[in-house]
């Protein structure tokens, strides 16, 4: 069975973060929410969440997919963290899969991870900087190798499902998509 880590900053989006954690799940996927603090993480609209770890328990695991949820301020927070840099880093280097959604591609481009790259993210939310190097998508979700990406709440189901055929196949996928009732 495949395994996903979700990493939890203060201020992520959870309509997101719920959307991926869901969807994920019902493929019967292992999911690992990890928050980068003890305790609850309250969410960008006040939404409080209790993650399954912290990340420092599960740095040296191996997870097939981490894939971060955007929001304000929770995409910086994910973007300052040299933990969160360095798991992502090593995660790709080792031929697994990486993936973002709304803000949170800057985090991956922080990493190093986008320049060359088609990149799907919020409207705004990635600077010149981070754009640099980056083939600037409008497409809902882009999957250029093992990076993942999509622009925002909006698109998050879809994103969720394009990352369970990937990680199960297109058939679990339409499995849960009519569970979906879509």
């Amino acid at each position: 069975m495949p395994r996903v880590l979700i990493p939890l900053a203060p201020g992520f989006e959870e309509l997101e973060a719920v959307s991926l954690i869901n969807i994920l799940r019902r493929a019967g996927i292992e999911v690992v929410t990890a928050g980068l603090h003890p305790g609850v993480v309250c969410a960008s609209r006040g939404t409080v969440m209790v993650p399954d770890a912290l990340l420092e328990q599960v740095m040296d695991e191996a997870f097939d997919l981490v894939v971060l949820p955007g929001g304000l301020p929770g995409a910086d927070n994910l973007r300052d963290d040299p933990r969160v840099i360095h798991l992502l880093q090593r995660t790709y280097a080792e031929g697994r899969l990486v993936g973002a959604i709304c803000a949170a591609p800057k985090v991956l481009a922080q990493a190093g991870l986008l320049v060359g790259r088609r990149v799907a993210h919020y409207p705004g939310a990635m600077s010149a900087e981070a754009l640099d190097g980056v083939v600037d998508s409008a497409a809902a979700i882009e999957m250029d190798e093992r990076v993942f990406t999509s622009r925002g709440p909006g698109t998050a189901m879809d994103f969720a499902l394009a990352l369970v055929e990937t990680l199960v196949g297109e058939k679990k996928r339409h499995e849960v998509e009519k569970a979906l009732v879509r």
